[in-house]
């Protein structure tokens, strides 16, 4: 004997396992994140769509099942469909808010098999008298597992077997009762993998933003306070009761979230002034987002803006018109909070005793400090900052934009926000975390239900098509896009030298490629595009330091255009969602086009074919992929522009387009296939 086979001989080598494991492989599973580590998203109005490889070895078939629990409802099973390759389908929907949970399982479907080799065998006249035997032990043995329909149902079937007659072996209605009835062990089955289900709108949204103090425009009756005849006049500081005056503007425009800056006190010591100037004046109102004064901190409201009972008048006036409020929250604090001095242990502090303010450098931030998630007491931390949260939730507030997110502990966030949306399932919180994209992933991952992303900084055709191919791929099960062609920190260069024509075809990009976008309204209304600086993308006289004043009836305004997109995003359902994004070729690369399909099958395809150039005219071929839409090659399409007006009918997947650096700059088409000479899509 070698010296191998020795080795060999004595080595304690593993048994077989006590049980036969099955032959059928589950992989790869979708929606899934992270193998099931964090919940996939899923909402209201959405189809679930689970998808998986389900094959074993040799030439046996399969079934495949996939079970589905939710929030107050026990397991329920149907089955998946076959898409070819080894892929198999379910689809279903949801009607509940909250944590659920699915999981797939696949084993041999051994009458499936014997069926497809005994049709085989029948067609090519081969005696099946033997093989016809096997057919009739498996629909005794599945007509024994169960009772009624199923049971009469599969004895016929092997009556007629035994008949000789084939035909009766198929169909959907034999196809159910043997998925119901058959044999599954040993099965193969992957472990439960979450999903929550949310609000329709954490998928499908519009945000308004606006400052609260910048609201006034004098000579309006306040309806809860008939002795004050007129608000504050333009430039005066404005307080809640204003918003709800701007409420029928924000409705006509079709916004459903109206969101606000910090509506916290304001801190005086080392207060900005205009412009982030080091040192404010005496009128100078300062920062929102340097929180906390002797007044209060993240749970107080600015005296000047109001009271906490003037938020929920405000909340509840919203929600008569459709309208979401959401309220920003920063987690950090001026010097003049008041956790400063309770808690200065949730605070950094250096050598010299003083606390560390905030800092990205170069940039100083002296009228703000962080907080300190390293602190020694950090659980009295973690508690004090859900506190927040859950104090606005009691008042009525459902919606959270979170600042600057990604400066705070990722632990936090998961424990703080799981534990929010598992008590209060409605609640939608917005990251705005312009970071590393593996950080801005994590932070959704976590349980943000709405991400910033890289929009505004992405402009030609490639970084389009190649930016909003990855979300509507690679981060789709997780991560949902909410693009800002502006916000108050920032103006890009495109708008401040594109004009007029780069806020239209921004306009249309983020509100027709994203399922949710957003403005920083007055000032993207009305074509704001001068920088404090050349080479900045900060506003001069920017709203975070000072009041302004907007007149919203200039006739060069914006607002016909934003009302007619937040109107066309609702009587197009294509445009609700991101996972049928699909991008087409045109011969001209500021040209973009791309289409969106309702994966619930309602309403028709969405085309929209933008200009990306804003200085000049543009022309070229588009070439499309009809199929991706649901139609036909070599047809004819009718198609109605419902950005611009009018109606076009095209003919194959090559078609002409002009677009010029005026207005509408863009067709949004919905698309019909003719049937016949006279059809016209209306």
């Amino acid at each position: 004997m070698t010296a191998v086979s020795r080795a060999s001989t004595e080595r304690s080598w593993p048994a077989p396992p006590e049980r036969r494991p099955s032959r059928v492989v589950i992989e790869p599973v979708s929606p899934v994140v992270d193998g099931g580590r964090f919940a996939a998203k899923a909402s209201l109005g959405a189809p679930v769509r689970v998808v998986a490889d389900v094959f074993v070895d040799g030439h046996d078939r399969v079934a495949a099942a996939v079970r589905v629990r939710g929030p107050s409802r026990d397991w329920t099973e149907m089955p998946m469909r076959p898409l070819g390759n080894d892929r198999w389908v379910a689809q279903f929907a949801v009607d509940e808010l909250g944590r659920w949970e699915y999981e797939v399982g696949g084993w041999l479907d051994h009458f499936t098999t014997w069926r497809a080799g005994h049709l085989a065998k029948v067609a090519d006249g081969q005696d099946v008298s033997v093989d016809a035997q096997i057919g009739l032990k498996l629909l005794d043995a599945m007509a024994s597992r169960v009772d009624g329909a199923d049971r009469a149902l599969l004895l016929a079937t092997r009556e007629a077997l035994a008949a000789g007659d084939v035909v009766a072996l198929q169909g959907a209605a034999v196809d159910a009762a043997v998925w119901r009835s058959q044999p599954r062990a040993p099965m193969a089955a992957t472990a439960s993998l979450p999903f929550r289900v949310e609000r329709e709108r954490a998928r499908f949204s519009a945000w308004y933003e606006l400052f609260p103090r910048s609201t006034a425009t004098g000579g309006r009756g306040r309806a809860d306070d008939a002795e004050c005849e007129d608000g504050p006049a333009p430039g005066e500081h404005a307080t809640l009761r204003d918003v709800v005056h701007r409420l029928d503007h924000v409705e006509a425009l079709g916004f459903d979230v109206l969101y606000l800056p910090p509506i916290h006190p304001i801190g005086t010591t080392m207060r900005k002034g205009p412009n982030n100037r080091v040192g404010a004046g005496p009128g100078d109102p300062g920062s929102p987002w340097a929180i906390g004064s002797p007044e209060g901190g993240h749970t107080a409201v600015h005296p000047v803006l109001g009271t906490i009972d003037d938020v929920v008048a405000l909340a509840d006036a919203c929600r008569t018109r459709g309208i979401d409020l959401a309220l920003d929250i920063a987690f950090q604090c001026s010097p003049d909070h008041p956790w400063v001095s309770e808690h200065p242990e949730w605070f950094a502090h250096r050598p010299d005793g003083t606390v560390q303010y905030a800092e990205n450098p170069p940039k100083r931030y002296e009228d703000i400090y962080p907080l300190n998630f390293e602190s020694d007491r950090w659980a009295e931390l973690w508690e004090a900052l859900r506190g927040v949260f859950l104090f606005w939730i009691d008042h009525g507030v459902k919606v959270f934009r979170v600042d600057n997110p990604h400066t705070k502990a990722f632990a936090f966030w998961e424990w703080a926000v799981s534990s929010i949306l598992d008590a209060h399932p409605d609640v939608i919180f917005l990251s705005e975390a312009f970071t590393r994209p593996r950080v801005m992933q994590r932070l959704a991952k976590l349980g943000f239900n709405q991400s910033y992303t890289y929009f505004a900084w992405r402009q030609s055709s490639w970084e389009l098509r190649s930016y909003f191919t990855e979300l509507a791929t690679e981060t789709v099960d997780f991560l949902r896009p909410n693009a800002w062609p502006n916000t108050p920190d920032i103006l890009t260069e495109q708008l401040q030298t594109g004009g007029r024509a780069a806020f239209v075809s921004r306009a249309v990009l983020a509100a027709t490629l994203a399922a949710s976008w957003g403005v920083y309204g007055p000032a993207f209304e009305l074509l704001e595009h001068t920088a404090i600086r050349e080479g900045s993308e900060e506003y001069l006289d920017s709203e975070k330091y000072q009041l302004r004043h907007w007149d919203l009836d200039r006739p060069d305004s914006l607002a016909p255009l934003l009302a007619r997109l937040n109107d066309i995003r609702k009587r197009e359902p294509a445009l609700a969602h991101l996972s049928t994004l699909h991008f087409h070729e045109s011969d001209n690369p500021a040209i973009l086009v791309y289409s969106k399909t309702d994966p619930n099958a309602v309403g028709n395809p969405v085309l929209v074919v933008v200009n990306l150039d804003s200085h000049q005219e543009q022309s070229g071929t588009v070439d499309i992929d009809w199929a991706r839409l649901g139609l036909p090659y070599d047809s004819r399409y009718d198609l109605v522009d419902r950005l611009g007006g009018g109606s076009y009918r095209w003919e194959g997947s090559h078609n002409f387009v002009r677009l010029g650096p005026w207005s509408p700059m863009a067709h949004v088409f919905s698309v019909k296939e003719v049937t016949t000479d006279d059809e016209r899509l209306v």
